[in-house]
């Protein structure tokens, strides 16, 4: 049975849109089978008519496809009566084939925001042979990816606690086949504009995802798929995006990577069947005929009288810096410092492990092994996150690993400091770095989606997923003016704060498992006024 969804207010204005982004999109196709004999090399070629026309085409498609998707919500609300929506029911729901479906969708997409950033490693080499820069100059690529991440975190969270879920996701999706134009972009500078507007699309669409799962599947069910989903979709993803640059790359060079965009972003467009609106969203919204709708799809026929058992929310109406202020700043507080941190480890720490390790005395094939060995140890850590999340506690698991990870480069701090190189200490501490950052990063985000209020669960989903962005770009940046040379200093440097960060999580934090959501918004309100 197809899901009855929040639909489309204006269908064809959708769906033209959609058509105007495609076709945008295959208009630089020609160009780019031109350049075949050229070895694919597009530098410098002039940009024809097609390409200008389809370059037109894309925004437009995009305007018409977020009117297609704007909500009328003051019109909707005509005659819709307020309906008692029984979410206690729906949280104590067993898991259905509906479930299985949002589920399979929603990893798609997650598969399709991670394979962007995974393809930036793959692109880089070729990008430098055939436009001729520096490899300082392709750094800026990575940090302009970066940044629009962390920008379109934060404003397609908002969209999506403004416009709906799901509205949110497929927008994020259009303009992640727009940008995969970025692949037929004769210039390097061009290139540059498009992996920032990429990276403002992928940046949003793995926050809104696990808002929607957030909101969507049954309590006692929640914390262990939205960690797997972050966990396997994280793992299939850069599965793909190396399985693409191994068989896919080397026929048609490294903008085919770029191009893969477009059949990957319809697919979560085709998706968009499975997609609800969150019934939270479209209550919070006022919509409570649609939000039963939804609710009686995943969870059967509901009593349409009755309010007896249905557990009193607490209604929180302010905005996102006053809720933050006086509800949610301590928890904030360490949710943002975690994920700086996360992101100055990955994009810092380990991105200039080798380098240092070589530096060390470690030859290039010894340190290349130690890191392949230090990273199957890692694999199996997912498994055991979603276990402690899912069996012990939520937000002392997500503190045990952040503390594992500080420990980990205490030891780094430690083994530099008393010059000791043997690779079983360094596999030791680099597989006790990757599992607990792994671990850490898989549950950030779908920690802060279950504990925002839901008028605002995206926007806090967006800023904390964000601030691992902005951590990365704090982490490149020191990295280039050699900040991470000093193994033994870096190491203590992001370990100290870390460890501060996470005693802020212990003491503000609060177990979330099987837990409604609205229970979880309550707790941390009464936890304001004591």
């Amino acid at each position: 049975m197809q899901v009855k969804t929040y639909s489309f207010h204006h269908p064809l204005a959708f769906w033209a849109g959609c058509l105007f982004i495609t076709l945008g999109v295959l208009a630089h196709i020609p160009m780019f089978i031109h350049a075949s004999h050229m070895n694919y090399h597009m530098v410098g070629m002039p940009m024809d008519t097609n390409m200008l026309i389809g370059m037109g085409l894309i925004p437009l498609g995009l305007l018409m496809a977020c009117y297609g998707l704007m909500p009328r919500l003051a019109l909707l609300r005509i005659g819709n009566h307020n309906h008692v929506n029984h979410f206690h029911v729906a949280d104590n729901s067993p898991l259905n084939r509906q479930h299985l479906k949002l589920v399979f969708a929603l990893l798609v997409a997650v598969i399709v925001d991670v394979m962007k950033p995974a393809t930036l490693g793959f692109v880089m080499p070729g990008m430098v042979e055939e436009y001729q820069v520096s490899v300082q100059s392709i750094g800026s690529l990575a940090l302009i990816a970066l940044t629009g991440t962390a920008i379109g975190s934060v404003l397609w969270g908002r969209m999506a606690d403004v416009l709906g879920r799901r509205a949110a996701i497929l927008l994020s999706a259009l303009m992640f086949i727009g940008t995969s134009i970025c692949g037929a972009m004769p210039s390097f500078e061009w290139n540059l504009i498009m992996c920032f507007l990429m990276g403002m699309s992928a940046g949003g669409l793995l926050p809104i995802t696990f808002t929607l799962m957030a909101e969507m599947i049954p309590a006692r069910h929640r914390g262990w798929l939205l960690v797997a989903l972050g966990g396997i979709g994280t793992s299939a993803g850069y599965l793909l995006a190396s399985g693409a640059a191994a068989i896919i790359e080397p026929l048609f060079s490294w903008r085919v990577l770029w191009m893969l965009g477009l059949p990957t972003g319809i697919a979560v467009i085709v998706l968009n069947r499975y997609i609800p609106e969150s019934p939270r969203f479209l209550a919070n919204a006022g919509l409570g005929k649609e939000a039963r709708a939804v609710l009686e799809q995943y969870n059967g026929e509901m009593d349409n009288n009755s309010d007896i058992n249905e557990p009193p929310v607490v209604q929180d109406i302010n905005g996102f810096y006053h809720t933050i202020k006086h509800s949610y700043a301590a928890i904030t507080i360490g949710l943002l410092g975690v994920g700086l941190a996360w992101g100055a480890v990955t994009f810092g720490f380990l991105l200039w492990l080798p380098t240092n390790l070589r530096e060390m005395g470690m030859s290039a094939e010894a340190t290349n092994t130690l890191l392949a060995q230090s990273g199957l140890f890692a694999l199996p850590g997912i498994l055991l996150v979603i276990w402690l999340y899912h069996h012990w506690s939520s937000v002392k698991t997500l503190v045990l690993f952040a503390g594992l990870t500080a420990a980990s480069l205490f030891l780094y701090s430690i083994f530099a400091w008393l010059d000791m190189s043997s690779n079983s200490l360094f596999i030791f501490s680099t597989a006790c770095l990757l599992i607990s950052s792994s671990g850490v990063i898989a549950m950030l985000i779908p920690y802060a989606a279950e504990i925002y209020p839901v008028h605002l669960r995206g926007s806090g989903a967006g800023i904390v997923a964000a601030s691992s962005k902005v951590g990365g770009i704090l982490g490149a940046g020191l990295g280039v003016t050699g900040f991470f040379s000093d193994i033994a200093f870096s190491a203590f440097f992001i370990a100290l704060p870390l460890v501060i960060f996470a005693l802020i999580l212990l003491k503000s934090g609060i177990d979330t498992r099987g837990r409604r959501l609205e229970d979880i918004h309550a707790d941390f309100v009464n936890k304001s006024t004591d």
